[in-house]
């Protein structure tokens, strides 16, 4: 299978892996920065993926760390490979930077697992209810050009789903995301429709939790869990906002949101009767 890889996740590995040979060498960032002449600041910068990192730097960074021949080379490895561009640099006009990073982190994600309480996820979209989406999601409004260029982004995202090696996605919808009619009628039947055809594609999980289930942990709480291939790329949480999005790393945050997303599935419908409900309510728009 081909592998799929992105500069964004050889960027935190490297970051990781950074600070990792620095705290082995018994070293703050503020020392480590003293000794680079350079700030605290820019230490942790590079070590959270923050910012791209020339080469010269890593180089500077393991001499001052006593890294190892075989570090070294790793490091200057993933030092070139973060410094490509991924396919959605060619979107930079209608990408905002704090998305270019989730863009970044899901091209090469193996497993996508997701929850959502008011609209269907991203990369199983049709045009028409992205289309809707996008034209509502700013008060100012959308110039025909940039509705373009950000509809055929969302459309170009969904292009791992059908490619080699996709990555093994798991969705918990909450009832109301089929019953808000987004588009009209006619855009939301083919949507829901689009969405009982996926549900019978491999690899694809779709599971809809419904509202007479309750109260539950996550129900103001939509969010995003990324697994990897590499053990050495931890998991990510990623939560979207109205201004930017949030993401979290420590395996205590990665760890609770895995247990509440698999308290969901279990209270969610289970796959079959899931895709049963969606079909149902399609027949009334």
């Amino acid at each position: 299978m081909t592998e799929r890889k992105s500069p964004t996740v050889r960027r935190r590995r490297l970051g990781l892996e950074l600070r990792r040979l620095r705290e082995q060498a018994g070293l703050t960032c503020e020392q480590a920065g003293a000794h680079l002449d350079c700030s605290a600041s820019k230490v942790s910068r590079i070590e959270t993926a923050r910012v791209p990192v020339r080469i010269l730097d890593v180089q500077a960074m393991c001499d001052l760390y006593h890294a190892t021949a075989d570090e070294i080379a790793t490091l200057g490895a993933l030092a070139r490979e973060s410094k490509q561009r991924g396919w959605w640099h060619t979107f930079d006009d209608v990408l905002p930077g704090w998305f270019q990073t989730y863009v970044g982190l899901e091209a090469e994600a193996t497993s996508i697992r997701t929850y959502e309480i008011q609209l269907v996820p991203g990369l199983l979209q049709t045009e028409g209810y992205a289309r809707a989406i996008l034209e509502a999601g700013d008060l100012a409004p959308i110039t025909p050009d940039d509705l373009a260029r950000a509809l055929a982004l969302r459309m170009t995202r969904q292009d791992l789903l059908v490619g080699p090696n996709p990555p093994q996605l798991w969705v918990v919808l909450s009832e109301a995301v089929l019953v808000r009619v987004v588009g009209g009628p006619d855009v939301m039947r083919d949507q829901l429709l689009y969405l009982a055809e996926l549900c019978d594609r491999r690899g694809i999980t779709i599971q809809v939790i419904r509202n007479e289930q309750g109260a539950h942990p996550a129900m103001n709480t939509p969010f995003v869990l990324l697994g990897f291939p590499e053990r050495e790329d931890p998991g990510v949480v990623y939560i979207d906002f109205l201004t930017g999005g949030l993401y979290l790393e420590k395996p205590d945050e990665v760890d609770r949101y895995t247990l509440t997303f698999n308290h969901l599935v279990a209270a969610s419908l289970p796959p079959r009767q899931s895709a049963q409900l969606v079909r149902s309510v399609a027949k009334d728009h």
